[in-house]
């Protein structure tokens, strides 16, 4: 890896287990996952933090995931978005990318399904 630095993962989810499961899947990857649990706080850490990679989940109280893409894309963020959800429609998809997500994700995948999502944009 270039620059001797691990990538920086911003993963958020109101769901601690979704949080820590993915803590569990990237312990051994070179990359700094940090976790919040509401949009409010990403954007809080997003205000004085850069990363490399954005991870959302859906349903989230207060403000959903495709809203919390288009806050960070309205505030000039150009860090890769990828959307994860169970639902996996056309629609869902579609709502993703016009949020300003580059990927999405169906909830459930192996741990492998998300290295190599990771992987394209980072």
């Amino acid at each position: 890896m270039s620059g001797g630095y691990n990538r920086r993962i911003l993963a958020v989810d109101n769901a601690l287990m979704f949080l820590n499961s993915l803590k569990k899947f990237l312990k051994d990857a070179p990359y700094d996952l940090h976790c919040e649990t509401s949009g409010q706080a990403a954007l809080s850490f997003l205000d004085s933090n850069s990363v490399d990679l954005i991870l959302l989940d859906v349903e989230m109280p207060e403000i959903s995931g495709y809203e919390l893409a288009s806050r960070i894309k309205q505030r000039g963020i150009k860090t890769p978005i990828i959307i994860i959800s169970a639902n996996t429609e056309k629609e869902d998809i579609a709502k993703a990318e016009a949020a300003g997500a580059a990927g999405f994700l169906g909830k459930p995948f192996r741990p492998s399904q998300l290295i190599e999502k990771i992987k394209e944009y980072i």
